[in-house]
């Protein structure tokens, strides 16, 4: 039996994790046990704590209550208490998934008393290092031990920065092992889309019809923060929506609800209130968000969890960012950069709405890549 120590912290965390706790308790739980750890880094009844109960993921071992701040003071203080925990714990390797803060200080904390890091979603790229996401990534992949990267770009790209390919155990984050594994949001996605429907009511209490209405996030801080930005993201919408009487449901990200009527201008922002096409809701749960994302017409977001899942569920996807981890998407032409340019926008939103051959190849996986990880964490680390 070996003891995995995993670190969660933001909403998309909570979601990848459940693949691996199923994973561990249906095949594995007599070789697996698993501790979660919470950092708090995000906290909100409706972003986090509902999670646990709908995705069936073992209730946190540990809750840091770390709450928002600053960088630097945020990864700090979880630096100190994950170590913490580590100390108290001795795992046989710490569980890290994709790029926050929380990521980013497990990788230091384990790291730094030998503790093996296994990095889920390593190798992604955006090229930008002005995004904080960036710079948390590349960090902790390279003090990682074992890196499942979910795409083959991944994986090229972690060979391009030095990682090799053929490599022979030991592994030690001076002898990683890197692996093309499929992605565990896939995973998720397979299992729990044919319970969507039937647990949720979203589509009804919304009065949306399936396949009529577009789906939108938005919660990047460059988008949120920045009014020019932001203005251009409403202003597309209200254009959108008012001149194809289609609607747009927004489940708000609470960050960008408070940013709003501060951000948006006079216009924009009255505009916004009386468009009665743009349907603006809380923030749902992993379950509801599938069922909208499945009926979806269109996505647009600046959230790259929800551009793979609209890939997965075959949905042209308009990315609001000036660029993507999930370049295989753009290049199978599923999606299109348009960045928070009002023309941009408007002109993949004309494309999308009148383009019906789009291709969704098989690029991630086959639905068991939690399974496999844990296999090879099995093999490898003692």
């Amino acid at each position: 039996m070996i003891k995995i120590l995993t670190i969660i912290g933001a909403r998309p965390q909570i979601i990848k994790a459940a693949a691996l706790s199923r994973a561990i308790k249906n095949n594995f739980s007599n070789k697996i046990e698993e501790i979660i750890v919470h950092t708090g880094q995000h906290y909100d009844e409706n972003m986090s704590n509902v999670f646990f109960d709908e995705l069936g993921i073992p209730n946190p071992t540990y809750n840091l209550n770390t709450g928002s701040g600053n960088h630097g003071k945020q990864t700090a203080s979880m630096i100190k208490d994950i170590e913490d925990v580590l100390l108290k714990e001795k795992p046989n390797c710490i569980v890290l998934y994709g790029d926050t803060n929380s990521t980013l200080a497990g990788a230091i904390a384990a790291s730094k008393i030998h503790i093996p890091v296994i990095h889920i979603e390593a190798g992604l790229r955006s090229f930008n290092k002005s995004m904080p996401e960036e710079i948390n990534r590349i960090m902790c992949d390279h003090v990682s031990t074992l890196l499942f990267s979910p795409t083959k770009s991944g994986y090229d790209n972690l060979v391009k920065e030095g990682f090799k390919e053929n490599n022979t155990p030991p592994y030690s984050f001076n002898n990683p092992r890197i692996y093309h594994c499929g992605d565990v949001m896939y995973d998720n996605s397979l299992y729990f889309s044919m319970i969507a429907d039937q647990k949720t009511d979203v589509l009804q209490k919304n009065n949306l019809e399936k396949n009529n209405f577009i789906l939108a996030t938005i919660h990047r801080n460059n988008n949120t923060d920045e009014p020019l930005r932001l203005n251009s993201l409403f202003r597309s919408m209200n254009k959108i929506s008012l001149e194809n009487k289609i609607k747009i449901v927004l489940p708000l990200h609470p960050r960008t609800a408070k940013l709003l009527s501060q951000n948006l201008s006079e216009d924009v922002y009255a505009s916004l209130k009386s468009n009665t096409h743009i349907v603006i809701i809380p923030p749902v749960s992993f379950l509801e968000m599938i069922s909208l994302e499945k009926n979806a017409s269109i996505i647009m977001t600046d959230s790259g969890g929800v551009q793979k899942e609209a890939f997965f569920f075959q949905k042209p996807c308009i990315i609001l960012r000036s660029e993507t981890e999930w370049v295989e998407l753009v290049n199978c032409g599923s999606a299109k950069i348009a960045d928070a340019n009002d023309t941009s926008i408007m002109q993949a939103y004309h494309y999308f709405s009148k383009t019906s051959d789009l291709t969704y190849p098989a690029l991630f996986g086959n639905g068991k890549a939690a399974e496999f990880i844990c296999e090879e964490i099995l093999k490898y680390i003692k």
